[in-house]
Formats: C-alpha cells, sequence, structure tokens
C-alpha cells in the first residue's frame, strides 16, 4: 500500500511491485545475470515527460542464491514472495506512469518454466503541498494480480492469454479490482501443502546431509583429517575424535542458525559463488596437496608447539576444533545451496526447525569423519606399516591438487573468465589421474618413497579402477557428454567442439546455400543441423520430405539443457534427429528484436509481438495450446500436429519411441 498517495512535484516516489509465489514455484531476481540464462524480472516503463526514472529497478530482501551447474553459474531467485522497487522522480500534475513487466518463473519440483509478462498502469493524485516528509511509496501488485486500489492509487495488470499449465503465482488479495478477463489458469491460485513434521523434516535434513557427503568440496578434507590425526599421540586421538564429531554438529547448527538469523539464508551461499573464498580454497588445497607430495612441510610455529606442548589437552581439542571448523567452511563452499534452504526457516523466526535441520544436515558429517579420526590411529597399530602410509599421503596429494581445480572453475565460471574452460580441466584431470596411476605402480616414485620391489595386489586394484577413470575421461577431451561426472566437470558450454580438425558447425546452411537465419544467434547441441525460423524450417521440410522437430526452449530453461545433455547425447535420439527430421529450435525468451515488417499483433492478447522470444512464445500458446518448456511438437511440412506433444522426461528409449511414432504418422 502507498505510504501516501498524494505527491507533488518534483518529489521522488517508490514505485514497490509485490509478487506472491506459490509453494513450490520461484520467481528470478530483478539482478539476476541475465548471460547466465534466467530471466531476470524486468520492469519496462513507456518514456514520456511527466516522470523520470532514479536508478534501477532494485530487489527488496535477499534473495536465494546458488550455484547453477547445468548453466554454469549463480542464479537468484525469490520464493513465497518477492517485492521490487523503483524510484520515480514526478514532473507534472498529471503522471502518466505505465509500462509492463517480464520475468520468469520456475517450479522447484521438475524445473518446468514458464514466463511472466503483462501490462500495468498507475495514477496518482499530484499536490502542490504535502504535509508530510515521509518518503512516499506507491504500491503495485505485480503477476498475476488484476489491479490493486488503495485511495487514489490504482495498478492495472491485463493477464496473459489463458493457458493450461500449472501457476507459480497466486493473486493477492488486497482490494481485488474485477477485471473483464478471469485469471488464468496459468497463474491459477494452488493451496499450500502442509508443513511436514519435524521428523520428518530431520529425515529430509539428514538425506541431504548424506547427498552433501558426495560433493567434491569435502572429499578434500579427507586426507586433511587423515593427516591431521596420525600425528595425534596415545590414546587421548580416540577422545579428540569424538570431539571432532560433536565440533563439527555444534558449529553447523550453532554457526548456521546465526548466520541465517543476523544475515539471512543466502549467506551460506556466499561461500559457493564468491571469487575470494573460492580462490582461498583453491590455494589452500594447492599447498596441502604440494606437501602431501613432499615439497614442504606444514607445520605450526615452534613458540606455538611449545604452548601446546605445555597444555596438551587444551591444544589438543583446539586444533581439532579448527579442523572442524575448515570442514565446516568448505563444506558449505560446495553444500550451500542444500544448507541455505534449510536455513530459510530461520531467517523467518523459526528456529527450532532450522535446529532440527542442521543437526539433521551435520550428523552425517560428524559420522563420516569421526571415523575417519580413528582410522589414522589404526593404520599406526597395524604391524609393518613401512612406506604405504608415505603412499596415502601422495595419493591424497595428487587427489588434493585434481579436486582443487573445483574451486578455481566456480570461480572461473562465475566472472566468466575462460581460464579454465571444460577441455582445459579435463587435461589436467587426466594427466593427474594417470600419474596417480603410474604412481600406484611403481613408476613414479617421489623423495620419501621406500623403493618398492613388488606390487600388492591392492595397489595393482587401485591402478586398474584409476587408469580406467583416465581412460573414460579422455573421450571427454573430443566432446563426450561425461554424464557420470555432472557437476565436477565444468558444463559443456564451455567446451570449444572440435571435430576432424575444425570446428563443428551447430548450424550448416540449407540447401542452396543460403545462410540459415538466426544461426549467429543460436545453435543446436552436439553438432545437430537445424533452423531457428518457424517458416524457413517447414520451407525446407518440404524441399526434403521430411517432418519437422520443433524444440520449443529457452536461455533460461534449466530441463531443456538436462534433456539435450541426457537424451539428445544418446545414439539412437541423435541419430533420429540427425537423419530423419529437420531440427527447429524456437526460443521463447530471447529479446532480439525483430524488422518492423514482422511485428503483428496477437490474437490471443492483443499485443504486439516485436521480439524473436515473444512471437515463438506466441506460437506455442496459440498453435499448440501451452506455455511451458521445453516442449516437443512433430509437424508435418504444412504445420499440423502428427502426435501430441512431448515435455520433459529422461527415459531416453522413450523420447526415440516417440520420434519413430512421429517419423510413421508422417509416412
Amino acid at each position: 500500500k502507498p505510504a501516501k498517495p498524494s505527491v507533488k512535484i518534483g518529489e521522488t516516489v517508490d514505485i514497490i511491485f509485490s509478487v506472491r509465489i506459490n509453494p513450490g514455484w520461484h520467481v528470478f531476481s530483478s539482478d539476476q545475470d541475465p548471460n547466465v540464462g534466467p530471466l531476470p524480472t524486468e520492469v519496462a516503463f513507456k518514456k514520456n515527460a511527466t516522470f523520470a526514472l532514479v536508478g534501477k529497478l532494485n530487489p527488496v530482501g535477499a534473495p536465494v542464491q546458488k550455484q547453477d551447474e547445468i548453466f554454469g553459474g549463480p542464479v537468484r531467485y525469490f520464493q513465497a514472495k518477492a517485492e521490487f522497487r523503483q524510484k520515480v522522480k514526478i514532473l507534472s500534475a498529471k503522471p502518466i506512469l505505465d509500462g509492463s513487466y517480464s520475468g520468469q518463473a520456475c517450479t522447484d519440483a521438475d524445473g518446468t518454466c514458464v514466463p511472466l509478462n503483462g501490462d500495468f498502469n498507475l495514477s496518482l493524485t499530484v499536490l502542490a503541498v504535502v504535509a508530510t516528509p515521509t518518503p512516499p511509496a506507491v504500491s503495485a501488485t505485480a503477476p498475476p494480480v488484476a489491479a490493486v486500489k488503495s485511495d487514489s492509487v490504482a495498478v492495472k495488470m491485463p493477464n496473459p492469454a489463458p493457458v493450461k499449465a500449472l501457476g507459480p503465482v497466486s493473486p493477492d488479495t488486497t482490494e481485488a479490482v474485477k477485471t473483464a478477463d478471469p485469471t488464468p489458469p496459468i497463474l491459477a491460485s494452488t493451496q499450500a501443502p502442509p508443513q511436514e513434521s519435524l521428523w520428518g523434516f530431520f529425515l529430509i535434513a539428514l538425506a541431504a546431509g548424506f547427498a552433501a557427503l558426495l560433493t567434491p568440496c569435502v572429499y578434500p578434507i579427507i586426507p586433511m583429517t587423515v593427516s591431521y590425526f596420525t600425528h595425534q599421540k596415545g590414546s587421548n586421538g580416540r577422545m579428540l575424535a569424538v570431539f571432532y564429531g560433536l565440533s563439527i554438529i555444534g558449529i553447523y547448527v550453532l554457526f548456521g542458525t546465526l548466520i541465517s538469523w543476523l544475515f539471512g539464508a543466502s549467506f551460506a551461499n556466499f561461500l559457493a559463488t564468491h571469487w575470494f573464498p573460492n580462490l582461498l580454497f583453491f590455494a589452500v588445497f594447492v599447498a596441502f596437496g604440494l606437501s602431501f607430495l613432499g615439497l614442504f612441510e606444514i607445520v605450526l610455529p615452534s613458540s606455538f608447539v611449545n604452548k601446546m606442548d605445555a597444555q596438551a589437552d587444551k591444544g589438543g581439542f583446539t586444533g581439532v576444533f579448527f579442523m572442524a571448523f575448515t570442514l565446516v567452511l568448505v563444506g558449505f563452499s560446495c553444500t550451500g545451496p542444500i544448507a541455505g534452504s534449510i536455513l530459510i526457516a530461520s531467517a523467518n523466526g523459526q528456529f527450532i526447525r532450522p535446529v532440527v535441520g542442521m543437526f539433521g544436515f551435520s550428523l552425517p558429517f560428524a559420522v563420516i569423519f569421526s571415523g575417519l579420526a580413528f582410522f589414522p590411529n589404526y593404520l599406526k597399530s597395524l604391524p609393518k606399516s613401512g612406506g604405504w602410509l608415505n603412499a596415502v599421503k601422495v595419493v591424497f596429494g595428487f587427489l588434493e591438487l585434481a579436486l582443487a581445480l573445483k574451486f578455481l572453475s566456480i570461480a572461473d565460471q562465475v566472472y566468466h573468465w575462460g581460464i579454465l574452460d571444460r577441455e582445459v580441466y579435463l587435461a589436467f584431470w587426466i594427466v593427474l589421474f594417470a600419474l596417480i596411476g603410474f604412481y600406484l605402480l611403481g613408476k613414479i616414485q617421489l623423495p620419501h618413497d621406500s623403493k618398492l620391489e613388488k606390487i600388492p595386489v591392492l595397489r595393482m586394484v587401485l591402478a586398474i579402477f584409476t587408469l580406467s577413470f583416465v581412460v573414460y575421461l579422455i573421450p571427454g577431451m573430443f566432446g563426450a557428454p561425461l554424464r557420470a561426472m555432472a557437476g565436477y566437470l565444468p558444463p559443456a558450454t564451455t567446451f570449444d567442439p572440435f571435430i576432424g580438425g575444425t570446428l563443428a558447425s551447430a548450424s550448416p546452411a540449407p540447401p542452396g546455400g543460403k545462410a540459415v537465419r538466426f544461426s549467429d544467434k543460436f545453435k543446436l547441441p552436439h553438432g545437430l543441423p537445424g533452423y531457428f525460423d518457424y517458416a524457413e524450417a517447414l520451407a525446407v521440410a518440404k524441399a526434403a520430405g521430411r517432418p519437422v522437430f520443433i524444440d520449443f526452449t529457452g536461455h533460461g530453461c534449466v530441463n531443456c539443457r538436462e534433456m539435450e545433455d541426457r537424451v539428445w547425447s544418446e545414439t539412437e535420439v541423435l541419430n533420429r534427429l540427425r537423419n530423419d527430421f529437420v531440427v527447429l529450435a524456437l526460443y521463447v525468451d530471447d529479446k532480439t528484436e525483430l524488422p518492423t515488417a514482422e511485428h503483428y499483433t496477437s490474437k490471443a492478447d492483443g499485443k504486439v509481438k516485436d521480439t524473436i522470444g515473444e512471437q515463438n512464445l506466441d506460437r506455442q500458446i496459440t498453435q499448440f495450446g501451452s506455455n511451458a518448456q521445453p516442449h516437443y511438437c512433430l509437424v508435418d511440412s504444412d504445420g499440423k500436429l502428427l502426435l501430441p506433444p512431448r515435455a520433459y522426461d529422461l527415459d531416453a528409449a522413450a523420447f526415440a519411441a516417440f520420434l519413430d511414432a512421429g517419423k510413421a504418422a508422417y509416412r
């Protein structure tokens, strides 16, 4: 609601756009980097002389931020509700404040995304004098509210055309004004599901903790733990191991809930995306790796060591607590999105649930790493250990160097430095893991190694697995997707495709030598030939006698990228797309403006469609009755649908059968 409905000429007002988001959906922030992929929330005012914009549209509050492996960069979004503010300076007694809003909403369940767009119109009463100096604020409720009224201020927001789809945003109930068109199903309100019990929430957090153990940020702590507890003396090591586990739980619970209460849930994600912590962790793990390889030894200052000797118990517990604190920091750098979702509850003032959640999340860490803390003591108690323990440190050293690249890669992706593309990253990994394999076979010896007369069976088995992993990685240098390593390698979009000595063409010229329209803006994955203009693709299909495979996609569509990486890449699917269809990719979120002669007014919503994305989305809505992506349609050369469309489904065999059925229907 407005702080005051009346303002004076020359005064600056805040226009507030409020969005109420249904459970299970999220809307991207206005400061989302569009180069990463998702569409940011935008508000465009129609320019006139009655007002002047002051600054840019700003989000209110801290959005959830996480590193998205598919997009290869950070995404920022709001859940439950969002608020955006735009400062406007009033220059006329009758200001005309109207324009349009746009954005993107995605579901958390399966990643389905729908575009959000509409118009608004706002009127103000301008007085010569205002009694109070309080900065005014005009409230506008963003999609799908048709109109919100408060005194003399009203903002109209016509709804987009009705489309049958699950809606992410529910209407605001604040004095809604009746409109001619009802709220479309795409933006229909849904009832929030009941909140799970504390026990159920604990089990979810426990499962999240076990999942977080599989992240590459956690693995580097294993050799650090083994190395640290190897130097503990006497039976006190077991007590320190127990204290280590309890410290992990205590730090996670206290640190997590305190940070959430003070700074909000997004602070945990700072460690996952900001360049400073990632470069710091990269440097730390490179140092540990070189130390394990024997280049130097990391020791505490002698004065500190003497003090610890004088107070052995206190020193031991202090060191263990530091190790636990390091684990928490590094864990947050990679598991921040998981832990952050748990911390959201404490940001809303609910402290019991985040305490239970963080306890469940940290419990797997405590159990596993306490076990690792016991492990060195058993290692030292084994007879005739010889130099094999040094071999363990050397292998851990190589692993430290390999896994340290993950932190450098995150900073590289977020800030687009371009120094660690996928093939460069793979080259380092192939060399490092090959060195591990050769070391295990005794082909490489370092200064602190004992002479290896015979190769133990265990070393042979480990060498087999390591070198097999190297063989698995090598095809990735030539474009293989390496799906088993998803999340550990830079995204495939950073790979420079190189086939037969020349760059692979994603969009070869159609028959006749004419260049494919928009091929300078778009490309298809896996070197597929294809088209990006509807009329052009149908003309080529008619000449070639093939059906058309239409891919309604988007730059900000996560599921579209996953379908391309995990389904399209399968041989049975890729061969069919390449040999049996004319592939047409229509981007529904592209902002490229078309020539004026190609502009038209949509029959669905009566608005002018003047960009590639607007026209493609309008076609998907009016011709195929959907606005969610990905959306796959098989049509003949006249644009007639051959089969019911298909959406997100990772079953490659079913997708191949879908293509076969479409080809048969065409014949």
